[in-house]
Order: structure tokens, then sequence, then C-alpha cells
């Protein structure tokens, strides 16, 4: 498994597991095949209802807990200061783990420049090794610069060859994120086939005995992205791994990195109600 350096020195697997939209009976089943399989990152969060289902698949599957990376995210009702370090605990309370590697700002609404501190607590408590926003947009990000002490060590947004995130990523370089791990969600596109079916991907699988699915995820390995794509097929979950015997040449990336950009989902300047919404995390399966 690849891996990439982290700001603080540890290392993040770039190929992972996500378990957004999964129930926890789903997790349940496919969560030990997936780290048997040999998936060591495991991406979750709070808003996925299934926290408590990771801990129990990660324990059932017999893995060594510091032989594995795992993410989750808190969402905005969590971050006002007084109120984050206790969401912090109840999430490490529900996975069943002393500590996660990654914890991130999950939405970019409420409270999160204050709550920023309390993330930095808890690097600093060894509850958290690592911290992050997700689906911050550049001025946001800003935001948090200007009170951190730690800086993000990780932003994940939409990436994929529709949407391959160049200018944004140059943006942050340029205001102090040289060293930020960039992941992305969405890495084969939003589910309507349209991605995988570019002649340029079709051309490379044949080329390279793959699918169009494992070019775009070597791809994403080429531009150091860290992806964590669902599967609940063991097949297709191995096929995903199967990604790091080729290497796409130069002008390979370049034709990739020349499609059309256009991004599947636009983060709004105001919450969705959904995000206004207090979610009672406690009550998992």
């Amino acid at each position: 498994m690849h891996s990439l350096t982290l700001a603080n020195g540890r290392q993040i697997p770039q190929l992972g597991y996500g378990v957004f939209t999964m129930s926890s009976e789903e997790v349940a089943r496919c969560l030990p095949e997936a780290i048997a399989a040999g998936y060591t990152h495991i991406d979750t969060a709070n808003a996925y209802f299934n926290e408590v289902a990771v801990g129990r698949a990660v324990r059932a599957s017999g893995a060594d807990r510091e032989s594995l990376f795992v993410t989750t995210k808190l969402f905005p009702q969590s971050y006002p200061y007084a109120q984050c370090g206790p969401d912090i605990d109840a999430s490490l309370e529900r996975l069943g783990m002393d500590y996660v590697d990654l914890m991130l700002f999950h939405q970019p609404y409420g409270d999160y420049v204050e709550g920023w501190r309390a993330m930095e607590e808890a690097v600093d408590s060894g509850k958290v090794r690592a911290i992050g926003l997700s689906n911050f947009p550049v001025r946001k990000v800003e935001q948090i610069l200007e009170v951190a002490r730690i800086k993000p060590a990780v932003i994940q947004v939409e990436i994929n060859p529709y949407w391959n995130q160049h200018t944004y990523k140059a943006a942050l370089t340029e205001r102090g994120l040289a060293d930020a791990v960039f992941e992305g969600w969405y890495p084969l596109g939003h589910g309507d086939k349209a991605l995988l079916a570019e002649p340029v991907f079709r051309e490379l699988a044949e080329k390279y005995g793959k699918t169009p699915a494992q070019v775009v995820l070597r791809w994403h390995l080429q531009e150091g992205n860290v992806v964590f794509p669902t599967s609940r097929n063991p097949e297709h979950m191995r096929e995903n791994l199967d990604v790091f015997d080729f290497e796409l040449t130069a002008e390979e990336m370049a034709r990739v990195n020349a499609l059309p950009q256009h991004a599947y989902y636009t983060v709004p300047e105001e919450p969705p109600a959904f995000v206004l919404v207090h979610n009672d995390y406690s009550k998992q399966a």
C-alpha cells in the first residue's frame, strides 16, 4: 500500500475504504472483508451514523489497531469550543478507540474557527493524531489559518478527473499549506458512469489490462490524492487495490487533466437545512 507523509511525520495510506451511505449491517459485513483484502485506511463520520459499527467491525476483523488509519469527522453542531471536546470524546467512545488517526471538520459552517482550538487540544492530549478540514472553500480555510497553532494536515474535497482541483490546491499552497495532503471524495465520479465511459479511460484500460475505474484510481495516486472508494462487492474491493503494478505516462496524465472540468457538487455559502438539525449520534446500533 502506498502512503503519503503528513505534516506531523505520520503516514496516511493513499487508498482507503469509505463507508459513506453504508448501514451498520453493511459495515458489519463489508468492512472486515475490506480489511482482509488489504485496506488499512477507513473513512467514516459522525453524520454517517455508523461509527459504532465501524468500531465493532474493526475489532471483529482481528486487525491490530496500530496497523490501521482511522478517520472520522465532526458535524457543525460539534464546533463550538465548549461542545467540541466532549463530542470528540463521544466519537471515540462510539468507535471504541483510544484515538483516531485523523479528525476533520466535515462542513464549513458554524463555529469552526472557535472549535479549532479544541481540535488542537485533542492532538495535544493524544486523542487525535492529525486534524483537517472537509469541504472548506479557500476563504474559510484562511480563517482557520489565522488562528491555527496546528495547521490542517489534510484537506478533503471533491476530486476526480472531471474536477481535479488544481486551482484549489495551488491557492492553498500559496497560503502556507504546501505540505497538506488532499483527499478526494467522488473519486470515480457520482455514479452516472459518464466519467468511466470517457474514451481516454477505455483506451488506457485496454492498454494496461485494467478497468476504467482502476485507471482513474491510478491517476489519483499519481496526482498525490488520497481516495477511499466505497464498495460492497468483495471483487470490486480487490480490483480497487490492484492499481500499484502500472504507471501512467506524463502524456497520459496530461490527457486526463485535459478533460472538461465541472464539479458534481457545489458547497453552498449558507448551510443546507440538514446541517442545522441537531442529530443524536449516540443512537447507533
